[in-house]
């Protein structure tokens, strides 16, 4: 799970931003929140970040993405890292960008923190976190050749793990990539728990529903009726891998991607959906199919790009939503514009079924970005589960949690005083100085 994550100079947050999942006193919707008795804490299973356009939301999103590629895949040698500071002062885009994590994995909580800039690791820093007091794992700093081991983890290997780690990449990175486990748990929370889903994303892993004899096959059939797009049925076909229209670099990299029993989502220039996987060693190749009923009841089989916006978007979100509710796995989903091409009511439908399997013993969490105003309500979610993002007059972005306005009570209709402007967040928009240039224009 995901406990806290703070970002500093990345794109438009040039201050630090802090971001937790730790729950406030408040016991508006109690029932569903993680209990760690052993720090004494009560962990948030959804957070929701609001705000105007280019205020921050995406970015939010972006730089835990960028994180999560950084540790998993790392960088090349000679690679420049490609961070991305504040841009509207020269003076921080010299300055390394920051990215600290605190996760749960298993019932202990670490916090990993690292600074970059463009060509090396400044400094990097594993703890794990006791109820009381904190060890240090590793502390590794620029220019000092001690990694800082602490006498639990030293270890001859990992001693030569660290002087083998190149400038511009994470000694974390490199470790697993020794084949060393010491910290493979931290890795694997990225790699595994970890998931990014991208209103555009084109190259993404993906959850086997559409293989027949998959356990949520049954369920993703079943449900896709149900969601008032005309579908009846989601099926895949076998084609050959060569015949995927995408550059011969990105299947190259999906041959080495692709391990056995994992599988991939493309999406092409053609808004195809194509899921490849290995079985038994080899690639399998699937392009999906949505199936609808005609005027005699039987089965037609449909394009894909044939589908609306919205049922392609329905399709693409329902694996997680199916993997959130559905397993005991722990899984950290973080989605961005979860609206987008959706009506209100069916997001809010997702969402709800998706909270209704939150309880007090499980591991997981749902993060999500969204311009609907609908979900503004404290009947789905409590104060400090809402976050707002602000853009400043000089362009920068900052977090604000409504839980931190001490006058919103449990009954305060929440949306109203956000469209006053109460409490930011939204687009200020020059309506008359527009309508008053055209006429301007006209005359």
């Amino acid at each position: 799970m995901l406990v806290k994550f703070s970002v500093e100079n990345w794109m438009s947050f040039r201050d630090k931003a802090d971001f937790t999942m730790v729950a406030s006193k408040e016991q508006q919707h109690g029932e569903r929140l993680t209990r760690l008795n052993k720090y004494r804490l009560r962990l948030l299973p959804t957070a929701v970040l609001y705000g105007g356009n280019a205020s921050g939301k995406t970015n939010f999103f972006k730089a835990i993405n960028f994180a999560k590629h950084f540790v998993v895949r790392g960088s090349s040698p000679e690679a420049v890292i490609p961070t991305d500071p504040f841009g509207l002062n020269p003076t921080d885009q010299k300055k390394p960008v920051r990215f600290s994590f605190e996760i749960l994995i298993n019932d202990t909580i670490y916090e990993f923190t690292f600074t970059l800039t463009s060509n090396k690791v400044v400094e990097e820093r594993l703890v794990r976190v006791m109820s009381s007091s904190e060890k240090v794992l590793y502390h590794r700093i620029d220019g000092d050749t001690d990694p800082h081991l602490h006498t639990s983890t030293a270890s001859e290997r990992l001693k030569f793990a660290f002087e083998g780690t190149r400038e511009n990449q994470l000694y974390l990175t490199n470790s697993v990539s020794q084949k060393l486990d010491a910290f493979k748990p931290i890795y694997d929370w990225f790699a595994l728990t970890l998931v990014l889903v991208a209103p555009d994303t084109r190259f993404d892993s993906f959850e086997q529903f559409i293989l027949e004899g998959s356990p949520l096959y049954e369920t993703m059939n079943m449900i896709l009726p149900k969601l008032d797009t005309g579908i009846c049925h989601l099926g895949g076909e076998g084609i050959s891998f060569d015949a995927i229209r995408i550059p011969e670099a990105l299947k190259q990299k999906i041959k080495e991607d692709v391990r056995e029993g994992k599988a991939i989502k493309i999406v092409t220039d053609n808004d195809e959906r194509i899921i490849v996987s290995r079985e038994a060693g080899d690639l399998s190749v699937k392009k999906l199919y949505t199936y609808h009923r005609d005027s005699e009841g039987d089965r037609t089989r449909f394009e894909m790009k044939q589908e609306s916006d919205g049922s392609k978007r329905i399709i693409d979100l329902l694996p997680a939503f199916l993997d959130l509710a559905q397993t005991e796995i722990p899984k950290v989903y973080v989605i961005d514009e979860i609206d987008r091409s959706l009506h209100s009511l069916l997001t809010q439908q997702l969402i709800e079924v998706y909270l209704s399997s939150c309880k007090a013993d499980s591991h997981k969490q749902l993060l999500f970005t969204t311009h609907d105003l609908m979900l503004m309500n404290q009947k789905f979610f409590r104060r400090d589960e809402m976050w707002i993002t602000e853009r400043r007059q000089d362009g920068s972005s900052q977090l604000i949690s409504l839980s931190d306005y001490a006058d919103i009570r449990n009954d305060k209709d929440i949306l109203k005083s956000y469209l006053q402007g109460r409490m930011g967040g939204i687009p200020h928009i020059l309506t008359a100085q527009i309508a008053g240039d055209g006429r301007n224009e006209a005359e």
